[in-house]
């Protein structure tokens, strides 16, 4: 078996429920989910000018392939209604690929450790909760010391509330 580690965010309609869709499909369709962060809110990033999003990170077992996870995600993500019209826009459901064991993959269309997970707060507080200890690959640095030498300091705040979704 392998190991996945996943990141989910949603900031379209019911935003905890599309996360909790994705989970089940994510088990029935890439391989069973071994560990769950806390669901967060999360600022908006890049293009701010939009509402706030809920992001979690799953840890699964597969036998599936990188290039066969990311095929599984573009139906998953298609089947939810995602539409990808605006870079860093809204959407339903947004599924990225943040590790592989410790795989390091350079494709045009898969980059694995994601390129941009230790430069963003939404993604590395969320990693805390399931791997602290893990190394990145590249940088051979734990998620722990990342998130302290993060700069970002955008909002990500443990989620608490009905009136968010």
């Amino acid at each position: 078996m392998n190991e996945t580690i996943l990141h989910l965010g949603s900031n379209l309609g019911f935003k905890a429920i599309n996360l909790e869709l994705a989970e089940i499909m994510i088990s029935n369709h890439i391989g069973p989910i071994t560990a769950k962060s806390q669901l967060y809110t999360t600022e908006a990033w890049g293009n701010t000018d939009q509402d706030s999003f809920l992001n979690i990170a799953l840890r699964c077992s597969t036998t599936l392939t990188p290039d066969e996870i990311l095929t599984e995600i573009g139906i998953m993500e298609s089947k939810m209604g995602r539409q990808r019209l605006a870079k860093w826009g809204p959407r339903i459901i947004d599924i990225d690929i943040l590790f592989y064991n410790e795989e390091i993959i350079e494709k045009p269309n898969l980059k694995i450790p994601h390129p941009e997970l230790t430069n963003r707060n939404f993604v590395l507080r969320p990693l805390l909760d399931i791997c602290p200890e893990k190394v990145h690959p590249v940088y051979k640095k734990s998620i722990a010391r990342l998130s302290k030498e993060c700069t970002d300091s955008s909002a990500v705040t443990v989620f608490r509330s009905d009136s968010e979704y």
